[in-house]
């Protein structure tokens, strides 16, 4: 009808190649000299990213949510979850882009957790949800590594570049994946309180009792859980079928009906005499799961970054084809302030984290202690502010639910508070300046390699060393300004990042615009509001993401 003619609309978002359209990720991977094949398979993956069928495979996998199914038609009980299909595409495509595994290969490069960390960015800008076990299978590796009779048994499986959906006994499986049931209901990130508890059944095998409140991903293949001991809190590897081919007890009780990552099932579960084999020492479950901590806090970090730039493509893509006001909005001055605001936000934070992953390749682990819990503090905090500005940039056409933004905008909150919500993590930073000089050394190490090099970074830094100087007088003076030194950590890391990674390039807009508007006065709370930044270098900056759209 010629009354409904569609025009001064973009199409919907699709065609580009996720990873070749970002420029710092591609020049952090350049000078870690990330080889050919490495950079090859990296865009093979952004151009699926890109593509209208994974677009849709995320809007499917969300609009049809997992079910669950606790027995059978005559009665029999199976704990069952099914899936779109949609679900198991997205799966089958991250594992075999090694994004489950792939760094703790025999024979895996230098720089494999920076080239997975890349891939997993780029990957979970199409869908969130099922980054999940991605994530968990990522960071159990470490932990399960404990027990070198159960990473021989269990090892191969993971690393598997298969995705084999389905119960069965691990061993007559192509891929597995693994999960966590960490929280109950009484202590969430407070796991000392946990009461299920661990008996041992004289095999060399323990039998759990008890109630997890949050099981993440219940139809993986292997779990990690805790659970008290005499000698206190223990960690257990939990299969969902056992070597004899049985079923476990695994009951779940129901899906958690949650804000956002819809497409993935998150349950309650029930052990009763469960079977689980010790991981570590008795008594030392936290400590056994530090290092998958580290993993998965990281993926917080990587996963905010990526769902940022999702969000910050969606509307530079919006704003270059529309126009308002005679002229298109992508030319409007004032539209150029927040989409190079957002620039700034966004490619800060993929600067922290490509940092955060070379780190692990050069096990840099005294910096991680206090890098990661104060990146993973600020960076995932800040995406609700990022995901609703790039919303807003689309106006009502951002709001409706044909649009991804609303599941970007349900789907923010959740790295700020999975792993340690914003309190725990900022408490954690300050734990480790308290308990861990060398992480302070590290730290300390890593932002004089820009020491000298502009006096706002100079001015950062030295406002952290007053901060850090004056902690351990009063703890409770020390825990009320936690968010402030986490924050602090945080932008000075980014600010040293992209000072050094300008050293030789052609343009410094992206660093001196983060250190104009970041460190050059107060954070403003608005995006746009900035004054620190001309029209000249506004333009430059958000040229970075509208000459792509």
């Amino acid at each position: 009808m010629a009354t409904h003619d569609v025009f001064n609309v973009p199409r919907p978002w699709s065609g580009a190649n996720v990873f070749t359209s970002d420029r710092l990720l591609g020049q952090a991977l350049a000078r870690a000299q990330v080889s050919p094949a490495e950079l090859t398979s990296l865009t093979a993956l952004g151009a699926l990213a890109g593509s209208e069928r994974a677009q849709d495979d995320a809007r499917l996998a969300n609009a049809y949510p997992p079910v669950l199914r606790t027995h059978d038609r005559y009665g029999h009980r199976i704990d069952e979850v099914e899936f779109h299909p949609a679900w198991h595409e997205l799966m089958s495509v991250a594992v075999s882009h090694g994004l489950q595994a792939a760094p703790w290969a025999p024979g895996s490069t230098g720089n494999a957790h920076l080239v997975r960390a890349a891939g997993f960015y780029v990957w979970g800008q199409v869908e969130q949800g099922h980054c999940c076990p991605i994530s968990m299978s990522y960071a159990v590796l470490p932990a399960l590594r404990h027990s070198p009779e159960l990473a021989a048994r269990y090892e191969g499986g993971l690393l598997a570049r298969n995705y084999e959906f389905g119960l069965a006994e691990p061993s007559s499986k192509a891929g597995l994946l693994a999960g966590m049931a960490m929280t109950e209901k009484q202590g969430g990130s407070d796991v000392r309180a946990n009461t299920t508890h661990a008996v041992a059944a004289g095999d060399g095998s323990y039998r759990i009792t008890g109630h997890k409140w949050f099981c993440s991903a219940p139809m993986c293949d292997l779990f990690l859980v805790l659970a008290q001991l005499p000698e206190g809190l223990s960690c257990f590897l939990v299969p969902r079928v056992l070597p004899d081919g049985s079923r476990n007890v695994f009951a779940l009780q129901r899906l958690k009906d949650k804000l956002g990552d819809k497409s993935n099932a998150s349950s309650e579960v029930e052990f009763d005499d469960t079977v689980g084999w010790l991981i570590g020492e008795p008594g030392r479950g936290v400590r056994t799961i530090l290092e998958m901590v580290t993993m998965t806090r990281l993926d917080c970090v990587i996963g905010a970054a990526g769902l940022q730039r999702a969000a910050l493509v969606q509307a530079a893509h919006h704003v270059t084809g529309r126009a308002a006001f005679g002229h298109r909005l992508a030319e409007q001055p004032l539209m150029r302030e927040v989409i190079a605001d957002l620039v700034i936000e966004v490619d800060a934070a993929t600067a922290l984290f490509t940092r955060l992953a070379s780190a692990v390749d050069r096990g840099e682990n005294a910096f991680l202690r206090l890098a990661v819990a104060a990146g993973k503090f600020f960076v995932t905090k800040r995406s609700a502010a990022v995901v609703g500005e790039a919303l807003e940039c689309l106006g009502g056409a951002g709001y409706v639910e044909e649009s991804p933004l609303p599941r970007y905008f349900r789907e923010s909150p959740l790295n700020s508070i999975w792993e340690g919500s914003g309190n725990v993590m900022a408490l954690d930073v300050l734990r480790a300046v308290r308990r861990d000089p060398e992480s302070v050394s590290a730290l300390r190490d890593e932002l004089a390699t820009t020491d000298g090099a502009d006096p706002r970074l100079d001015a950062a830094t030295d406002e952290l060393a007053t901060v850090l100087t004056g902690l351990g007088s009063d703890p409770v003076a020390d825990a009320r300004q936690a968010r402030r030194l986490a924050a602090l950590i945080t932008q000075c890391v980014q600010a040293s990042v992209l000072v050094r990674a300008s050293v030789g390039t052609e343009s410094n807009d992206l660093a001196e615009g983060f250190l104009a508007s970041r460190l050059g006065g107060p954070l403003r709370s608005v995006f746009g509001a900035s004054a620190a930044l001309d029209g000249a270098r506004s333009d430059e900056l958000a040229a970075r993401v509208l000459d792509e759209a």
